[in-house]
């Protein structure tokens, strides 16, 4: 007997060792196998770690040179909380910013850019470095409820620039409210008093990311299309759609938009209200029509209690066979966007690599090819909280073709890749990246 308890004790004892042991592997694997980490790269204390280096999963890069491989380059590991004091040429620099215009078909066509923005400062630093050159002009309407430092770290960012502001009136902008049309409209009124002489205004939130480079963007607003032509895409009013100018809307607590039970009067001037994307590009004749004609701030003034007016205003203006520019027969001609709804799945696409939220996809690496063959002048919309991958990987094939379609020299801070050689490690720049 004593024999007995002696082995069930033995027994025991190893069995407890073997859980022990097998919980210390478990619980190891699975810090380390989450494929999205989340890093609070707002904290002022903490420094964005380097971008992974493209995986053999980013088939969108073109092919390295034989027995070498893509690796991203490291941005010297710098905050992308910029202080007040922060050296602009270093650090435009070390974020591979391009300084410099491309090519001279660019520099004849600036255009304006407005980019409406309120969390993930890192994505919209490598949005603006995107799309940045020179010659163009930046309008950034920062919401007002944005907090504090993220405040300071876009102006600071925006002080090492000529010809990029902050729009001069900043308003808290609620998801599907007025405040979200008047963000546009503020930074308009700001570009119209530019010196620099655009010649199309195109609007961007922050989760954006160019398909086209500025040189496509360029080529693509001067074809016989569109040339002199607003891009707004949409359609008549559907009855499905009525609701939103049939009733009031309020907004509520800078959170969300409620009917508040009262039926609206008909459009002034007899409008017929059109439904459409709030994505645009537009002329500079027509933003100034827009600021001064009565028909167009009457319109503004009715739409202020319609649930998102900004799907309303810009489509239905660009129907008005006075207003310049306008495409009164056009529909849903002009790619503004590549967005992947929900509601499409199985028609327009095969669904999500990502996840979805409310209705739109937030791409996943698996997202970029269909992005790259909608040829769109941006996709929307990016996370880098929960994919980084899939920006990471769609800013190198994006940097990559702007370099490669550069008519001046390109300076080696401009690229955002080296290659690696496979066998001994050995770094080079790439020709293009």
């Amino acid at each position: 007997m004593v024999q007995l308890e002696n082995t069930k004790c033995s027994f025991l004892f190893c069995l407890g060792i073997c859980i022990l042991i097998c919980s210390a592997i478990y619980l190891k694997a699975k810090v380390y196998s989450d494929p999205h980490p989340i890093n609070d790269w707002t904290t002022p204390s903490l420094t964005p770690p380097p971008p992974p280096p493209p995986s053999n999963t980013c088939d969108i890069l073109p092919p390295a040179t034989p027995g070498f491989k893509w690796q991203r380059k490291d941005c010297e590991k710098i905050s992308y909380h910029i202080q007040p004091d922060t050296n602009c040429d270093l650090l435009l620099s070390q974020l591979h910013f391009i300084t410099a215009s491309l090519s001279k078909e660019e520099e004849d066509y600036p255009l304006a850019f407005i980019i409406t923005i309120h969390k993930e400062l890192a994505t919209f630093v490598r949005l603006l470095r995107a799309i940045y050159a020179p010659q163009n002009v930046y309008c950034i309407h920062i919401d007002k409820k944005a907090s504090e430092k993220y405040k300071s770290s876009v102006k600071n960012l925006s002080r090492c620039f000529p010809n990029v502001f902050l729009s001069s009136v900043n308003v808290k902008v609620t998801y599907a409210g007025f405040s979200r049309l008047q963000a546009d409209i503020n930074c308009m009124k700001d570009l119209v008093e530019s010196p620099i002489k655009w010649k199309r205004v195109i609007n961007l939130c922050g989760q954006d990311y160019p398909i086209q480079s500025n040189l496509e963007l360029v080529r693509y607003m001067q074809t016989p299309e569109w040339k002199d032509r607003n891009m707004t895409p949409g359609i008549k009013q559907p009855p499905s759609m009525r609701y939103r100018t049939a009733f009031q809307y309020v907004e509520v607590k800078n959170t969300h938009v409620a009917q508040n039970g009262r039926k609206k009067g008909p459009p002034p001037h007899n409008l017929k209200i059109y439904f459409g994307t709030a994505y645009y590009s537009l002329t500079r004749p027509f933003v100034e029509y827009v600021l001064d004609n009565p028909v167009a701030k009457d319109l503004l003034s009715w739409s202020k209690d319609t649930y998102s007016p900004d799907e309303h205003y810009w489509v239905t203006l660009n129907h008005i066979k006075e207003a310049p520019g306008s495409n009164v027969e056009g529909e849903w001609e002009g790619n503004v966007r590549a967005v992947k709804w929900r509601d499409q799945q199985g028609t327009a696409h095969q669904g999500c690599k990502g996840q979805y939220i409310r209705g739109i996809c937030v791409y996943g690496i698996g997202d970029l090819p269909w992005l790259i063959e909608k040829e769109s002048m941006f996709a929307n919309k990016f996370e880098m909280t929960s994919f980084p991958e899939a920006l990471d990987c769609m800013e190198l094939w994006h940097r990559h073709k702007v370099l490669q379609q550069a008519t001046v020299p390109i300076q080696p801070s401009w690229h955002l890749t080296t290659q690696v050689e496979v066998a001994n490690r050995t770094l080079i720049l790439t020709p293009g990246g």
